[in-house]
């Protein structure tokens, strides 16, 4: 076993419709205790419904622009150089707030069982406003993740 390094021009891409997931580690390489990923959210990104998981932890470490939170029902904008850890059976959800600019986060999932979702996310259709929120959330059971309605 050696050490691996994934340059700045590597990494699965991943379409997240609204933005772009790159990721970092799938699990393979940490005995799926780990999933990393750099997440591009596209200016005025909506984000997903608000939901929760039973299974994994995440986390978010903002690396440029603003990444509202919402949990429950607090809000938080958060901004470059902070963390957001959303901790199993937390509601949660983000979006970018910015009109005009991107927002790049670092998201973590320990263990690794989000980054599959993504995969499986992207395969969805479209209809003319976006993807179906009940699609989705038939996708997040997959996960041991519920939507959360306040």
């Amino acid at each position: 076993m050696t050490i691996n390094i994934v340059p700045n021009s590597d990494g699965e891409l991943i379409d997240v419709r609204g933005g772009a997931l790159r990721v970092l580690e799938d699990g393979s390489r940490t005995g799926h205790r780990l999933g990393i990923a750099e997440v591009t959210l596209n200016p005025g990104y909506p984000g997903p419904p608000q939901h929760f998981h039973r299974e994994h932890d995440e986390t978010f470490y903002i690396l440029s622009g603003t990444v509202e939170f919402v949990s429950g029902h607090d809000t938080h904008r958060v901004g470059a150089g902070q963390l957001v850890t959303a901790p199993i059976g937390t509601p949660h959800t983000f979006n970018n707030p910015d009109r005009d600019e991107p927002a790049t986060l670092l998201f973590t999932s320990t263990p690794d069982l989000y980054i599959q979702y993504f995969r499986d996310l992207q395969r969805l259709k479209p209809g003319p406003d976006g993807l179906d929120p009940a699609d989705v959330a038939e996708v997040m059971k997959n996960y041991a993740t519920e939507t959360w309605c306040p």
